[in-house]
């Protein structure tokens, strides 16, 4: 009877390891689905037992890759089979992706990186179960001075205080200001509230020639532009 549960521990531990080695194979030949992608990050994390069901379970619960990215390390330390290691695992892959986002918007011009500055909108606030306010200063040539993490409020409002955007970005030299808040309800977009205090930033703004892009709200996975919603103008 030993004998045979030691043959079925050996079988186990080759058909995991064949397993992993199939999924690196597939990572490496760009066949991944979202939850095998999923499953072989913690692979990395739990090395000692089968990540399917929970790379499963948790791609089931939380709706996608990008929900679980973005999720609060509180909250994803609440799913079942995740710890501390492992929530801080995810959460690094989360700060590297915000990282490199920034590092091209400070190398090159923000509107010719477009898609890259909304994915760092959605990267930087999505998850967020506060409202945050930031403001991107943005230099000469266009390209992120600095992002600035303006205010943190309550789960439906944040304050910006227009006068000192200004200082900051006559502090910074900046030629132009990117406003950034987020929505914790999903699906929201601009407020009448937001509408106002936007005309008011771009106004004292435009009093020493520096230019309001646009204010961003990030809800439910989607990046709200004001320009675009012609309130701007």
């Amino acid at each position: 009877m030993s004998d045979k549960k030691s043959d079925m521990g050996v079988t186990d531990v080759a058909f995991h390891n064949g397993h992993r080695e199939r999924l690196r194979q597939k990572f490496l030949d760009g066949n991944l689905a979202d939850y095998e992608l999923l499953e072989l990050l913690l692979s990395f994390v739990i090395p000692r037992r089968d990540v399917r069901p929970l790379a499963r379970g948790m791609m089931k619960q939380f709706g996608g890759l990008y929900p679980i990215i973005t999720a609060p390390i509180e909250k994803l330390m609440e799913y079942r089979g995740i710890g501390r290691n492992t929530a801080i695992f995810i959460k690094s892959i989360h700060k590297i992706m915000l990282a490199g986002y920034k590092c091209e918007l400070a190398q090159q011009q923000v509107f010719h990186n477009e898609r890259g500055l909304l994915n760092y909108c959605l990267l930087l606030l999505g998850g967020k179960t506060r409202e945050e306010s930031h403001v991107l200063y943005l230099g000469q040539d266009y390209r992120l001075l600095s992002d600035d993490l303006h205010s943190v409020g309550t789960n439906d409002w944040a304050a910006i205080y227009p006068r000192e955007i200004l200082k900051r970005a006559l502090e910074l030299n900046a030629v132009a200001v990117l406003m950034v808040h987020n929505h914790p309800t999903p699906n929201t977009t601009f407020s009448t509230d937001d509408i106002k205090i936007t005309t008011v930033v771009r106004d004292l703004l435009a009093a020493v020639d520096i230019q309001l892009l646009d204010h961003y709200v990030v809800s439910g996975g989607i990046v709200y532009s004001a320009r675009n919603m012609f309130l701007l103008n």
